[in-house]
């Protein structure tokens, strides 16, 4: 037995107007790619008119069900020839508080104002006439913060459905705009937005301008009234083309994400060395010694400090011996490549 309606033909009238629903499966080269949806109604403006409400009020059914509220998802591609998608993947993502996205004051002020000011006021917008879509590029050298950001705002907007786009998915942006559309409120991620976004006149094929293009033309597809905010991350502004950082309605407002400044490092300490004893003056040490360190780098310092402690066997409070140890391994021991890899610096 189906569990579901593969087949359906309906016949109806709309104010005296006759029109018909067809539902079939949808595919292609012989494989299935979901539920193709047709209307026919008569030849005319009256007809259009309909067929644009029923297609309209079929948007906003789905869009009321809530399945993937709250949720962030991706789309698995198939192992076949045709690069289309082929599953819906949930991903489970941990919490982050508030309290645990340490930002410059400035960039936290910034960022709230364009996520959660600009959602306040959605509504209001719409009202009189504005654009509720909005687009921001969130950039700063590599492990200061994008991508845990990210997750807080996930984790926050629980109306909204979040789409979690990777480079290795980039061929299936039609379909991740179509999902865009049909689960507003939505947040759409795109990670390293500078390998599908790169200037053109860094491109080497026409593969590259031709995904370019898409972008483009997807961002600038949605309608003015969709409930849709665009995250691009990178690691590197200064290679992406122009056409999409000078034209507001793609990309509005570009947040930096900096290296940590002294408070911003002191907190990063305190925040990765939950369950760690740790008297203060251990604590001034570990921020005067990571000038120019980014908060992924502080992060692992403390994990591998804790492991220094566990493997000399102390109940007590970590020890200088234990941190100098850990920053020794990383700076030094593992050579140059290692400090690039980890994001650190070191100051005596």
């Amino acid at each position: 037995m189906k569990s579901a309606l593969q087949h359906g033909l309906w016949l109806a009238r709309s104010e005296g107007m006759a029109f018909a629903v067809l539902v079939t499966p949808a595919e292609r080269f012989g494989r299935s790619e979901g539920v193709h949806l047709e209307i026919g109604v008569p030849p005319g403006e009256a007809g259009l008119t309909l067929s644009r409400a029923f297609l309209d009020e079929a948007e906003r059914l789905i869009s009321q069900t809530g399945s993937y509220r709250g949720k962030v998802i991706s789309l698995e591609a198939t192992h076949g020839y045709s690069g289309k998608a082929g599953g819906v993947k949930v991903h489970k993502l941990r919490s982050v508080a508030r309290d645990e996205v340490i930002l410059p004051e400035k960039t936290l002020q910034l960022l709230e104002r364009n996520v959660h000011g600009f959602i306040q006021h959605r509504s209001q917008l719409h009202r009189l006439g504005l654009t509720v879509k909005k687009g921001l590029l969130f950039y700063g050298p590599p492990g200061t913060g994008k991508t845990h950001t990210i997750h807080y705002l996930a984790s926050q907007l629980r109306d909204h459905t979040t789409l979690l786009i990777t480079s290795e998915q980039v061929g299936l942006l039609d379909e991740y705009f179509q999902l865009a559309r049909f689960l507003q409120p939505a947040m759409v991620v795109i990670e390293d937005v500078d390998l599908i976004a790169r200037a053109r006149e860094e491109m080497r094929s026409a593969c590259e301008e031709s995904l370019l293009n898409k972008l483009l033309n997807e961002m600038d597809g949605l309608r003015e009234d969709a409930s849709v905010l665009f995250i691009l991350t990178t690691n590197r502004p200064d290679q992406i083309e122009t056409a999409l950082t000078s034209r507001p309605g793609r990309i509005d407002q570009a947040i930096e994400f900096p290296l940590p400044d002294e408070d911003g490092r002191r907190k990063l300490v305190r925040l990765y060395s939950r369950g760690l004893s740790m008297p203060d003056e251990i604590v001034n040490t570990i921020v005067r010694k990571t000038t120019k360190a980014s908060p992924a780098f502080i992060k692992e310092l403390m994990r591998r400090s804790a492991q220094y402690q566990l493997q000399a066997a102390s109940n007590g409070s970590l020890a200088i011996e234990h941190v100098e140890a850990a920053l020794d391994e990383m700076l030094f021991s593992g050579g140059s490549l290692n400090v690039k890899l980890l994001g650190g610096a070191v100051e005596g």
